[in-house]
């Protein structure tokens, strides 16, 4: 049985261990894209994900630049931005990428001391710290940059009790379909170039003070064509988890390269996000449209030699086309679903973790095979 966990010798708790976490990092805050349409984008994402109507800001709320759309479910924010002027940044990101992720937001009790810690380690500023309040409160945001465009914003949020944070109002909407389940981001995936692995990952080591969990290699994750490599990066208490992912050498383009070609850069490959019941969250999912990756009926062939006893039923895990991987620690259930934006490159994977630490190693040839289908079908493999 695969368990993907290389380079894996200790808990995370033996890695931290006597060691100062200078950067305590609570959960992911939210994660803001830039978008084309903000207000479709909203739409979509409530009607086919069941995200929830939380707050907007945008002229009716004095801001005169852009529009942003705040959704939740449970405790997963996303933050939509459409710029409302023609150039200036957001427009150039948009230009340059499509729709993406620009912000990966992390949740701190001191946004100050995150960004001179960080800083202080090599990060490039993007926003020194800065207070902003109204009658609910007051919020502290900084930021760094990271890999491609990717920014992180520190926020401390200690002492506002507003709807998410100063210049915002709460979004009324009599338009809520009901959740399919999501409960928080449990990985974020970015794709670098080649030969920048290593790079990125020494950067959460020595800026943030993550720790690498585990390893893959091209021998790990390939196909008959096209390989990449991974590496885990993770904070102390495992609330953050950043697999950082480069291209390998194959016989053809890779859906790394893929990604960096339709990009033009690094950035965030796929949001995972976590469900107490796989089964109902994708059958709902589907059900609202969302498209999932091709995997064969011959993967189910040999799963139950591959995993042996889970709790669920193989036959109705096979119906739904939900993929099983087993590590020392228990099993995971996941499913990807195909790029939700117009360009080959974000998509979200869908995860249970029945107990297993790991990302799927078992599943790997079976989901790479699958995104080369879609690579054919799009002429780019």
């Amino acid at each position: 049985m695969a368990t993907g966990l290389k380079d894996v010798e200790y808990g995370l708790d033996k890695i931290f261990d006597g060691a100062e976490d200078f950067l305590p990092l609570l959960g992911t805050d939210y994660v803001e894209l830039y978008v084309g349409n903000a207000k479709q984008s909203a739409h979509f994402y409530k009607t086919a994900f069941g995200f929830q109507s939380e707050a907007y800001a945008g002229l009716e709320t004095g801001v005169k630049d852009r529009v942003s759309y705040v959704l939740r479910q449970d405790k997963i924010r996303l933050v939509l931005t459409t710029p409302l002027d023609a150039g200036g940044p957001i427009n150039e990101h948009i230009n340059k990428h499509g729709d993406g992720v620009k912000v990966v937001a992390l949740w701190v009790p001191d946004a100050t001391k995150a960004w001179q810690e960080t800083t202080a380690r090599g990060a490039k500023s993007f926003m020194e710290p800065q207070r902003e309040e109204d009658d609910h409160g007051y919020v502290v945001r900084s930021g760094i940059h990271t890999y491609g465009e990717t920014i992180h914003i520190f926020v401390e949020r200690n002492e506002y009790n507003g709807v998410f944070m100063p210049g915002y109002q709460k979004w009324e909407s009599h338009y809520n379909p009901e959740p399919v389940g999501l409960k928080f981001i449990d990985h974020m995936v970015g794709n670098v170039g080649w030969g920048e692995m290593n790079k990125w990952c020494e950067f959460y080591a020595k800026v943030m003070g993550f720790a690498q969990i585990i390893s893959f290699d091209d021998k790990d994750i390939s196909t008959e064509y096209t390989a990449l490599m991974s590496k885990v990066m993770s904070n102390g208490n495992g609330r953050i988890k950043f697999p950082i992912n480069e291209p390998a050498e194959g016989r053809k383009k890779s859906q790394i390269e893929e990604y960096i070609d339709f990009y033009k850069g690094a950035g965030v490959q796929h949001i995972a996000v976590a469900t107490n019941d796989i089964v109902a969250t994708v059958s709902a999912m589907r059900d609202r449209g969302v498209e999932f990756l091709y995997v064969p009926d011959n993967y189910y062939d040999d799963l139950a030699e591959r995993v042996g006893v889970i709790d669920e039923d193989m036959e109705l895990l096979k119906s739904h086309k939900i993929l099983v991987d087993r590590d020392d620690e228990g099993y995971l259930l996941q499913l990807f679903t195909k790029p939700v934006v117009d360009r080959p490159t974000m998509f979200f994977e869908i995860i249970q973790r029945k107990g297993a630490q790991s990302f799927g190693k078992g599943n790997f040839k079976a989901l790479f095979e699958s995104i080369e289908r879609e690579q054919a079908n799009r002429g780019t493999l």
